[in-house]
């Protein structure tokens, strides 16, 4: 088994790790880095539940190799809240929408969020409810999670950043 070294920043944290060449970002993240918020659902990109934000957008990082993240920077659902605690926007709104039930898609629905709120152009409802294609949720019946959708871009256009 080959393994080649990565230079990265998970988390807002430098690293360096060594990676066999076949091992998925999602399973390094949870098995190597502690990142047990990135849920492995599918194995194969439908679900949605493994999605992470690299360099900015966000993806299924069972789909991703370990080896393809080195240089870049990575954030999961451990790194949204700020450091004191305090929720990251997409988590205060899917708590208020109560957008969670059981909590297994939840992760890769906030970072699918987050990477479409932290865009300069910030995403509208419609581009926010589209994205929730890639998800799929088994408890809520995705209204709690199309209120926070809502919520989000609703902020967004009230901070005159939406269309």
């Amino acid at each position: 088994m080959s393994e080649h070294a990565i230079a990265w920043t998970v988390n807002a944290h430098p690293r360096r790790d060594r990676v066999e060449a076949r091992t998925s970002l999602a399973d390094h993240l949870r098995l190597e880095v502690g990142c047990t918020g990135v849920h492995l659902g599918c194995e194969h990109g439908v679900c949605g539940a493994c999605t992470v934000i690299v360099d900015g957008r966000a993806v299924r990082s069972c789909l991703m190799l370990a080896v393809q993240a080195d240089g870049a920077c990575v954030t999961t659902v451990e790194g949204l809240a700020a450091p004191d605690g305090t929720l990251h926007t997409v988590q205060q709104a899917m708590r208020e929408a109560h957008g969670v039930q059981c909590g297994f898609c939840t992760p890769g629905v906030l970072m699918t969020f987050a990477a479409l709120s932290s865009d300069a152009a910030k995403a509208d409802e419609q581009a926010m409810i589209a994205a929730m294609s890639g998800h799929i949720c088994r408890c809520t019946g995705y209204q709690g999670i199309r209120r926070a959708a809502k919520a989000l871009a609703d902020k967004a256009v009230g901070s005159g950043q939406g269309t």
